[in-house]
């Protein structure tokens, strides 16, 4: 080998040997593949990814936007999907046939709410019951009331029956429900194909601002109380497999909901981008975080009681054919190691 030859040589393996940490460093990358529903309650994860928290984290988000949580079971029973931003209420039945998902941490509470339309928002004038308001509304309109929620099953769907039924004691014949998407059911509402609907953040204040005669009829906690909302669930495999990144993501999470409840006006534009697609404009977005109906939450422990209840109540319905069991469901183990590191 002449010396030129070897000094090649040499040079390429330094050069190889300089090359291999950066190698490293890019397998070392986490790919998780989110699924959401574009709703106030899932901010904190367009404030991760949008912050760039994950990427600075070695973690590459790859999110997919559904309209249920229902919906989103599939996907996560198919394997392609790693995360769940989502109401709590599919998850319980979810592990019963074998999936395994566990909640990590709570994101939202008390964010479904109950609004009316222009038809219907008159007879629930002068604090009448829910049962005198679409009892009235029957009589003077010869038809049930049509209500817009997310399908069956869902926690959308469900919390709406907890309140006709339970709270506000309405003959079922007064009302109509009608099954629909997230999108569909804002969209509804202002086009006046409803007469009233269970709608979470930003779909609450924009509903208030166009439809200039609707009403915010009953609040999250008015139709069920510590109202299990928003949840974020990663799978067994993901955990398993990646159990660094599962702990970074919980972390970032605590980091996000935080930012949001303290600092909403720098989230409102990762929330806009997200949600908004140009329709929703900033201004509007800062408000529906300040909202009332914005309550952003992190020990996944303090939704298992309400969580229990709603299940007993879905099975009441029919909804379920029998409670799922809790065991295992909820993880708080990772959130206890993001507040320790807090100290």
């Amino acid at each position: 080998m002449t010396v030129s030859s070897r000094r090649t040589f040499l040079g390429g393996v330094a050069a190889a040997a300089l090359a291999a940490p950066a190698v490293r460093a890019q397998s070392a990358r986490t790919l998780l593949r989110a699924g959401f529903i574009p709703v106030v309650g899932s901010a904190q994860l367009f404030v991760i990814d949008q912050e760039g928290w994950a990427n600075a984290a070695g973690i590459d988000l790859k999110l997919s936007q559904f309209d249920s949580g229902p919906n989103m079971i599939q996907a996560l029973a198919s394997g392609t999907l790693d995360a769940y931003w989502a109401g709590v209420g599919p998850l319980g039945v979810a592990r019963e046939r074998g999936l395994d998902i566990r909640v990590v941490i709570a994101t939202a509470t008390e964010e479904l709410a109950f609004v009316a339309g222009g038809k219907l928002q008159p007879f629930f004038a002068s604090n009448a019951t829910p049962a005198d308001a679409f009892k009235r509304f029957f009589e003077a309109n010869k038809r049930p009331a049509r209500l817009a929620t997310q399908p069956a099953g869902s926690v959308p769907n469900s919390i709406l029956q907890y309140w006709l039924w339970e709270v506000g004691k309405v003959e079922k014949a007064h009302v109509e429900i009608v099954a629909m998407g997230i999108d569909a059911t804002q969209q509804a509402v202002l086009a006046q194909a409803v007469d009233g609907a269970t709608v979470r953040e930003p779909a609450l204040t924009i509903i208030l601002d166009r439809a200039r005669d609707a009403r915010l009829v009953a609040s999250g906690g008015q139709m069920f109380p510590d109202q299990p909302g928003g949840v974020f669930a990663l799978t067994g495999e993901f955990i398993k497999r990646a159990p660094a990144a599962a702990q970074k993501l919980v972390d970032l999470t605590v980091r996000a909901t935080k930012l949001l409840r303290e600092n909403p006006d720098r989230a409102a534009p990762h929330v806009q981008n997200a949600l908004g697609r140009g329709i929703v404009d900033l201004d509007t977005m800062k408000r529906a975080l300040r909202s009332p109906g914005a309550k952003f939450a992190d020990n996944p422990e303090t939704i298992v009681a309400a969580t229990s209840k709603l299940q007993d109540f879905q099975v009441k319905i029919g909804a379920l054919q029998r409670a799922a069991s809790l065991d295992g469901l909820f993880d708080a183990s990772f959130y206890r190691r993001a507040i320790a590191a807090q100290g």
